[in-house]
């Protein structure tokens, strides 16, 4: 017969030595390579992974971890971080023209030298890297609508987005941290041209925003949540992101867009002051940039320009063809004023935060 405590020693043993059986395979994963990034989720960052992060943790063993937040929670999270000196990010994605403000430079660390090993590469734009963060993509903030039956009039300019006689249907706009565009978007509506554009009159943009307002249903503060109100009926006509429309429509929902309403944009790849994982990031960037099939592959379900010419030449006809065009881009598409939205950035801000309420 065996004893009480013959029989505890036994169990015991044999649990530590299933523990100990265990260590060789728990003991690697604990001290894996990783690199953290922090994007807006979704789609797009479901694209990234197939195209972007899943290959370069193949090639190099470290893993891709992301962190979904909206634009303004990533620009606030950044500075926090950097202001404590807890720093959990490695990197984060920021507008094109918020990657050149000063707030911006307070938190990233300065990429010059790091670029210059891209400086003669024939295939990258002249932009591609520079101290504010590498160019992931470029793509446009534009008019997208439902489609209908075939041979119906559809919208394809500002002003149409405010006919709502014409194009009768709910609306949808960002209401974020950064509201240039929806005010730029009114004015143009309001008949200012192009080259008057900036800058923006912002007492003449609210009031045709006043205009437009009640015919607003959804005020989405991340790409997801544009998304998820065009499938779900909640607007016919809004200003979203190229970039998730044209996943909307790979995934055969009816949707088109204009790029007679349309404003040139993009996201540079942001590196933290004091990220944890450092060298790793500067690795995840480079092989961005090194790797025109990661670029294409996204591209081409996002429909954005990739930073490589290489990269757009391994994308369908078909893709090419959803992205602005030259002609597009010298007749309609609007380039903004980074310059002048960084310096006015605080004041529109206010001005619509007290509009919007």
């Amino acid at each position: 017969m065996i004893s009480p405590l013959s029989r505890s020693t036994t169990v015991l043993k044999t649990a530590i030595a299933g523990l100990l059986s265990l260590l060789p395979i728990s003991l690697p994963a604990l001290g894996a390579e990783k690199v953290i990034i922090a994007s807006t989720g979704g789609a797009y960052d479901k694209a990234l992974r197939e195209a972007w992060f899943d290959p370069f943790t193949k090639a190099t063993g470290i893993e891709v971890v992301t962190v979904a937040a909206t634009n303004s929670e990533m620009r606030a999270k950044a500075a926090a971080m950097v202001k404590t000196g807890n720093v959990n990010w490695d990197l984060y994605l920021d507008g094109e023209i918020q990657a050149a403000s000063k707030p911006h430079r307070k938190v990233t660390e300065d990429l010059t030298e790091f670029c210059r090993q891209f400086a003669d590469r024939e295939d990258l734009s002249v932009n591609a890297c520079s101290a504010g963060g590498a160019l992931l993509q470029s793509t446009a903030t534009l008019l997208a609508y439902r489609t209908g039956k075939h041979g119906d009039s559809v919208p394809a300019t500002w002003a149409d987005m405010w006919d709502t006689r014409k194009f009768p249907g709910e609306r949808a706009f960002p209401n974020f941290d950064d509201p240039w565009r929806v005010m730029a978007a009114a004015l143009l509506a309001d008949g200012v041209t192009r080259d008057e554009l900036f800058p923006l009159d912002i007492d003449r943009a609210l009031a045709k925003l006043d205009q437009i307002k009640p015919s607003v249903s959804l005020w989405w503060k991340t790409g997801d949540q544009s998304v998820q109100g065009f499938r779900n009926g909640e607007y016919s006509l809004g200003q979203i992101w190229l970039t998730r429309a044209k996943a909307m429509q790979s995934e055969g929902l009816p949707i088109a867009w204009s790029y007679k309403a349309a404003f040139l944009v993009g996201d540079r790849i942001a590196l933290l002051k004091g990220a944890p994982h450092r060298d790793n990031a500067l690795k995840l960037i480079t092989f961005w940039l090194n790797s025109p099939a990661a670029q294409a592959k996204a591209c081409e379900v996002l429909s954005c320009t990739p930073p490589s010419s290489d990269a757009i030449a391994m994308m369908s006809d078909e893709a090419r063809k959803t992205m602005p065009q030259g002609d597009d881009v010298r007749d309609y598409v609007i380039i903004p004023d980074a310059e002048w939205i960084n310096a006015n950035a605080a004041m529109m801000l206010q001005r619509w935060n007290e509009w919007i309420r």
